[in-house]
């Protein structure tokens, strides 16, 4: 398994985020609307992003994204169905914890949703902590927003 930095252009980061969106339609979008999501994110603010690869097959992927001087957000971040619950999004999430630690990000947040159980509980064993809800997801009840401060 290879884990490959690169940016919000790669295609296969790219195509990951597409069947992220899918996969959140199919388990959320009769609760969610979701169209009040796509402006918060856009994949050309995306600096750094992790394609995961099986035998040259991209399989999952995730970012970060400058939140503010300190703050990294933790962005679009999918295992593809058929390779979720073997470790791989707790080892891309920690991949991606590193990055930011490395250009210098203190912290790091992330907003999700308490219906999707399974990335819950993937960010609480990684150490994400609930906050209050941040930025644009302050007025958006349906969201649950984490943090996690880098070492």
């Amino acid at each position: 398994m290879e884990f490959h930095r690169t940016d919000g252009r790669n295609e296969d980061f790219i195509e990951n985020c597409r069947l992220l969106d899918m996969d959140l339609e199919r388990r959320v979008g009769k609760v969610i609307e979701r169209g009040k999501y796509q402006k918060y994110n856009r994949l050309d603010e995306i600096k750094q992003a992790i394609v995961v690869y099986e035998d040259g097959k991209a399989i999952g992927g995730g970012a970060i994204r400058r939140y503010d001087d300190e703050t990294a957000e933790l962005k679009r971040v999918f295992v593809h169905m058929e390779y979720q619950g073997q470790g791989i999004g707790s080892r891309l999430v920690s991949l991606l914890l590193e990055w930011a630690a490395e250009l210098g990000y203190r912290r790091m947040i992330l907003e999700t949703g308490e219906l999707l159980a399974e990335s819950c509980a993937v960010y609480k064993k990684l150490g994400f902590q609930v906050i209050s809800n941040y930025g644009p997801y302050v007025n958006m009840p349906e969201s649950l927003c984490m943090a996690k401060d880098l070492q």
